[in-house]
């Protein structure tokens, strides 16, 4: 009797324990260290066109609430320093703004509330696209953000290929060539017209793998990111830091708890 009954207490006691230290499930741990969300934007606009626009009064919302919350925006290059140890650890509340494509929604709309709450952006742009596609910017545009002093422009390759789907069509030499063009172009054509230096590379679709990575490096990237959704943290490679591509629905508390890094985990289609 008396061993029945300790083999529920010690049952109950091992049943409590491992209830009280479970992790809530589908919600993303949060590391303990350095956690920095990496926030991707797309294209604004009056009303929700497609899956990648958020409107620009909820892109003001997002800011608004990082001012009235404490938070601090920070440039991406910092952040960077920090994983290649050339700068301190970014402060709690951290928080750092993107943008892929240089739709022209970023210097009509992104800029000038940029310039309201004074934040750091850092715009990937693939440059076939710069004066030459209607929905994209112009190389006078980004000079503009530039001398801003609030926008720095890096790479997301030269035309914005999916590698994964050239690899199946493409014999091993031919997509090599490709894959250094694409890497290459875009750094040297950014750097000639900006007169920035470009070291950063926003994969497109987010696709990469351990070939595309060392082809990075060895194109002179130092830090590549994906969109893979979680915030940057101390177990993350500086060559693959996740970025949450965000959607019009990320308002309130979905927005917090991005912010917060116990989002419910979900999967987007780019």
């Amino acid at each position: 009797m008396k061993f029945r009954l300790f083999t529920f207490l010690l049952l109950t006691y091992i049943l409590t324990i491992s209830t009280s230290f479970a992790t809530p499930p589908l919600l993303l741990p949060v590391d303990g260290g350095v956690n920095v969300p990496i926030l991707l934007y797309h294209r604004f606009g009056p009303t929700v066109a497609d899956g990648m626009t958020i409107t620009t009064p909820v892109f003001e919302a997002h800011l608004k609430y990082l001012k009235e919350n404490g938070y601090h925006v920070i440039p991406l290059r910092q952040l960077v320093d920090w994983y290649l140890k050339k700068g301190p650890a970014p402060a709690p509340k951290s928080v750092v703004i993107v943008e892929d494509d240089a739709h022209k929604t970023v210097y009509s709309d992104m800029l000038p509330l940029a310039r309201k709450y004074n934040v750091p952006v850092t715009v990937f742009v693939y440059p076939s696209a710069i004066s030459n596609a209607k929905y994209a910017m112009t190389w006078d545009q980004l000079r503009e953000l530039k001398k801003s002093g609030l926008f720095d422009i890096q790479s997301h390759t030269y035309w914005h290929p999916n590698f994964k789907q050239e690899r199946k069509k493409l014999p091993p030499a031919e997509f090599d060539k490709l894959v250094n063009t694409q890497l290459q172009k875009s750094k040297a054509r950014l750097e000639k017209e900006l007169g920035t230096k470009v070291e950063l590379l926003a994969w497109p679709f987010g696709i990469y793998d351990d070939y595309l990575l060392k082809k990075a490096a060895e194109a002179g990237y130092i830090s590549t990111f994906t969109i893979e959704a979680h915030q940057a943290g101390t177990a993350d490679s500086v060559m693959k830091l996740p970025r949450y591509l965000l959607v019009n629905a990320d308002q309130g508390k979905a927005f917090a708890q991005i912010l917060t890094g116990t989002v419910i985990a979900r999967h987007l289609a780019y």
